[in-house]
């Protein structure tokens, strides 16, 4: 089929790399470079930086609805546009040109966690599985017809990182089976049950912050919620600590939240609100992740230490 692909994050690279393989991507649309560091140079995304690569045409409009852009994507004819996190809003108008619609991938099985972060959402939970949803885009937010799901679990260590990774992978595939009854005409859509729809937002720096009064798992889920952005983050020394990775431990607690129970070779284990965590960390913003072997040869720390809130 004739297709418009619009994504824009590495989660969407596995997806166009999938359907240009399969059918005729005549274009690529994905948002404006971002600058980026302390000279602010823009970056390209990797949706732009592997359809270059590829001598695909790349649009990066800065208006959608002034008509332009539709007539732009009118004149592609697409048959059908495949999305995979963009990152903008569409109209009726521009979700009206392809004869099939839009469908897009969304990672998460809808109609749980709709909105802009439902991978870091379904870690952050606590939830057991999640998985990919191929929906037919309409004018709400993740609320169109659906396709196909496919279900996968989520792993004790998994990371926001690491489960994107899974669900990228996943989720090309299913696309491809979804395009396939789209192409033979055998495509039958479910809507969606809104009573059961959850929905989640944008996180900031301020939610990485630890409370150690929060059981040791919600802690746990939070610590792997946000790496790699906007990491977990405590006081420690007087300096901002930032924790990579954590793992719930038995351990009797009888000192204050945040106290220091335990020093190992391996970790540091910290009482919570209920139960203990043992802790991965980096001494200060800005530098490499560590073992916590190699922290600990550097900084002295020893029971009865005290992270905090801040």
């Amino acid at each position: 089929m004739r297709i418009v692909f619009f994504g824009t994050p590495g989660l969407a690279v596995p997806s166009l790399e999938a359907v240009a393989a399969a059918h005729e991507v005549v274009a690529v649309v994905c948002r404006p470079d971002k600058p980026k560091g302390r000279s602010k140079k823009p970056v390209p995304p990797p949706v732009k930086v592997w359809a270059e690569a590829h001598r695909i045409e790349v649009s990066q409009p800065l208006k959608l609805n002034d008509g332009v852009f539709e007539a732009w994507l009118r004149g592609k004819a697409p048959e059908v546009c495949v999305l995979v996190a963009y990152g903008r809003i569409l109209k009726q108008a521009i979700l009206d040109v392809p004869r099939h619609g839009f469908l897009n991938l969304h990672p998460s099985l809808l109609p749980r966690h709709r909105g802009p972060s439902p991978i870091q959402t379904a870690i952050h939970d606590g939830d057991a599985k999640t998985g990919v949803t191929i929906m037919r885009l309409d004018a709400g937010t993740d609320t169109g017809d659906m396709l196909l799901n496919e279900v996968i679990p989520i792993r004790d260590d998994d990371s926001s990182e690491s489960l994107e990774q899974k669900l990228a992978g996943v989720g090309a595939e299913v696309l491809l089976d979804a395009l396939d009854l789209l192409e033979s005409n055998t495509a039958v859509f479910e809507r969606q049950d809104n009573s059961l729809a959850t929905h989640t937002r944008m996180y900031t720096k301020e939610d990485g912050r630890i409370h150690w009064n929060m059981r040791a798992l919600d802690i746990h889920n939070l610590v792997r919620a946000f790496v790699p952005w906007p990491v977990a983050h405590s006081s420690f020394g007087g300096e901002t600590v930032r924790i990579y990775r954590t793992r719930v431990v038995d351990l009797p607690v009888d000192r204050p939240p945040g106290t220091v129970i335990r020093v190992n070779r391996d970790d540091i284990v910290v009482a919570t609100g209920e139960g203990a965590l043992a802790t991965e960390t980096i001494p200060t913003p800005g530098k490499r992740a560590m073992p916590m072997a190699d922290f600990l040869r550097g900084n002295a720390v020893e029971v009865g230490d005290l992270f905090e809130d801040t």
